[in-house]
This record gives structure tokens, sequence and C-alpha cells, in this order.
């Protein structure tokens, strides 16, 4: 497979480093969230911010859009989830169950509730309908990192600063597994579409590549030069991309694993710093990326097509 990809824009007004992306309420609106301690809104139409903006008392680390329930929440460095109702414009609730900051916030419509990781080891669960904690649970001396759901399976995926993940039945809460994933922490964890696999990437730079039957390791990659802070999935399953704290992006064939293109600041004038968050969405095929450079870059990525008009794979 050959990629095409051009960089269609670079979203800049936050005044400190960005960690989190979402999707917003339609397909061309994304939400970002920086150490500024403000949410934007940004319209992937016009390239530029809408008037939605929110301001809190601690960096925002997380933003977790609930279309179904027109909440977002908010997690900060101080261990606080906001939770915003959007058609009112109102703070609705405040929930302080971690003392660490929040590094990941995911909800399931399955369960009714919605998952936080955070950094005082702690992994909580709390109602969707009360936004009440219903269970919190210590896992670690270190960072609790990432979130992920497996459906076909009923787990929960939870990656540790210790370098564990643990396997959690999705329905009971009940630890299904525990295995040593990466040396220092593991920062996160994906799920396939399919859910037939589990990627993680970690501190030690290495994307491993899991069998979610038995979880044992399929394959072990050097893929960066330092830390994997995020792994996103194209929307058409066929490809997947890193961001490293080694300021580049890569992305990779999803079926192979084989590395497709290295975005970096030398061949496509990507991030200066660390690239933090990823988001890729349906709109136009955007891969967005997010870093401590302040900066917001949009990608268009393209397979690329032969003079007859086919398309190489």
């Amino acid at each position: 497979m050959q990629l095409k990809v051009k960089k269609a824009a670079t979203l800049t007004g936050h005044s400190g480093a960005i960690y989190d992306l979402n999707q917003g309420a339609e397909e061309h609106l994304i939400f970002s969230g920086s150490s500024d301690k403000y949410i934007a809104l940004w319209n992937l139409k016009t390239m530029k911010a809408e008037n939605f903006v929110a301001k809190f008392p601690s960096y925002l680390y997380e933003i977790c859009y609930i279309p179904e329930k027109n909440l977002l929440l908010a997690g900060t460095s101080a261990g606080s989830i906001h939770i915003l109702n959007l058609k009112t414009k109102e703070e609705i609730k405040i929930l302080q169950h971690h003392t660490g900051a929040v590094f990941e916030i995911k909800y399931s419509l399955q369960t009714n509730c919605f998952y936080s990781a955070a950094g005082d080891g702690n992994f909580a669960i709390c109602d969707l309908n009360t936004l009440s904690l219903i269970k919190i649970k210590k896992l670690s001396e270190q960072k609790i990192r990432s979130i992920d759901f497996n459906y076909t399976t009923s787990e929960i995926a939870v990656a540790s600063g210790d370098g564990n993940i643990h396997i959690f039945n999705l329905n009971t809460l009940e630890e299904k597994k525990i295995f040593a994933a990466h040396q220092f922490s593991a920062n996160i964890v994906r799920y396939s579409p399919d859910e037939k696999i589990l990627l993680s990437g970690g501190k030690d730079a290495y994307l491993k590549i899991w069998n979610t039957e038995n979880y044992e390791l399929i394959k072990s990659i050097p893929a960066h030069n330092f830390a994997i802070y995020d792994i996103i999935f194209s929307p058409d399953t066929t490809l997947f991309a890193t961001a490293s704290r080694d300021k580049t992006i890569k992305i990779w064939d999803a079926k192979t694993f084989e590395l497709l293109v290295r975005i970096n600041k030398e061949n496509f004038d990507g991030h200066s710093n660390s690239v933090n968050k990823l988001l890729w969405i349906d709109f136009n095929n955007y891969l967005i990326s997010a870093g401590d450079d302040k900066a917001i870059m949009v990608w268009k990525v393209e397979r690329e097509v032969t003079s007859s008009g086919v398309e190489m794979y």
C-alpha cells in the first residue's frame, strides 16, 4: 500500500501544550484541550475556531464528548472531572475522586458507565445517569494511562505506569488477566476495529501487538525513538497511526504492521515537539494531531493512484 500525505492546515490559538482531541457534535467539528486550561471547538470546514470556549482551573488532559447525553467531560491535572451540559452551556457537576491527573475518560452505552484513568493509580467507574461514582480500583502505585473496550469479548483493557496491562470483565469488573507489556510505563492501549488484536505503546518506544484470544504477543516493534503516547485507527480500519514524544507521527498498515509513512518536521513540516494526541475522522479522512508545540495539524491521507486510475496496495 502506498500513501500520499499532505498537510491541510495548522490550527493555532492555544497558548500551551495540547493534550487531547475529541470529535464534536458534527463530523467537521473537533474539541481540543490544553495546558492553557481551555477547551476549544474547531470547524474543519473553515479551519477556524468556533465560539465555544470553556476555561477550567487546571490543565486539560482529557476530553470525553458523550453525544447521546449532550455532555462534555473534562479531566484535569488536579484530578477533577468537570461535567458540562452543552445544551444549557452550564457546568452541572465536578467529580473529585482522583488525586492525580486524569489521563483518559471513556464511556460505554452498553454498561451505561464512564471510566477514568488517573495519575493516582486508580481506575474509576461512574454511572452515566447519576454521574456518581460506582467503584474505584487501585491498580498501581504508578499512573494509569489508558482504557479501551472490547465488546466481542466483553473486556476492558487498562494500561498502567508499571508496564502492565490489566484486562477486566466489562460487565462484572472482575480482573481476568494482568500481564507485563512494556519496560517502564504502558502508555496506550487500543483494540483493533475487529477486536481481534490489542495494540499497546509504551515509554520504551515499542509498539506491541497482542492476540485478544489469550493476550499472547504477536509482534514487538521498536516503532519510535521515544515514548509512544497515542494510537488511532483510520475510519476504514485499514491503517493505524502512532504518535510519539520523538516529534513524529507514523502510519502503519493495519494488516501487515508495515510502516508506510513517517511524518516529521523536516519532510512534512510536522510538529516541532512531542506529539501527544491523534484523532482520525470520517470528514475528508482527516488525521489530526496535537502536541507540545501548541499546534493542531490536519493531515489529508490518501492512497496513491496510478495513471490507469487503480489504487496502489
